[in-house]
């Protein structure tokens, strides 16, 4: 399974706007924002900018403001538009209980910040949660019961929660248009 990164969130923000370091860490600090779906430092935001730098996805510039130190300020590139795009149109997204809570929460995010209805995002999320929900569903009429039978009774309970948080998703961001 891939490595959850902010990689695509980042995209994200810098599709919506070009922005600094700082800039970028307040988003992922304020609670009304990503505050509560990421937990990223100052060191950890700067490497994966200088990463997405190397990748040529995103590409920074010295501005020097009149009333503060010179900054590097970041702006998507056309490779960054590709792979955003990519990300946000994931036809299989995780249905690991761990990254919809942050990627999939991360894409209604961006595609809030860029103006992208976000219906097709969450239709795909509750399609491969209700996938994976089926797949563990019939394993767990194969076993008889005992730990492997519990553990499957857990994470079928963990998805049938998501799938009702999912539905709320959908109607919180109705409601909200």
């Amino acid at each position: 399974m891939q490595k959850l990164t902010p990689d695509e969130t980042l995209l994200g923000l810098l599709a919506a706007q070009a922005r600094h370091g700082y800039q970028l860490l307040d988003c992922f600090r304020d609670p009304a924002q990503l505050g509560h779906v990421w937990n990223l430092s100052t060191s950890q935001l700067y490497a994966v900018l200088k990463r997405l730098e190397q990748q040529g996805l995103i590409a920074g510039q010295q501005v020097q403001p009149d009333d503060a130190p010179t900054r590097t300020v970041y702006r998507l590139t056309g490779a960054g538009h590709v792979r955003l795009d990519a990300w946000l149109d994931d036809l299989e997204p995780s249905p690991s209980v761990r990254r919809v809570r942050v990627e999939f929460l991360s894409r209604l995010y961006i595609a809030g910040v860029l103006g992208r209805p976000a219906g097709a995002i969450i239709e795909r999320q509750r399609q491969a949660c209700q996938a994976q929900r089926a797949r563990l569903a019939a394993r767990r009429e194969q076993l008889p019961s005992g730990i492997g039978g519990l553990a499957l009774d857990f994470m079928i309970g963990q998805l049938d929660a998501v799938l009702v948080w999912i539905e709320q998703c959908e109607t919180t961001l109705r409601d909200e248009s």
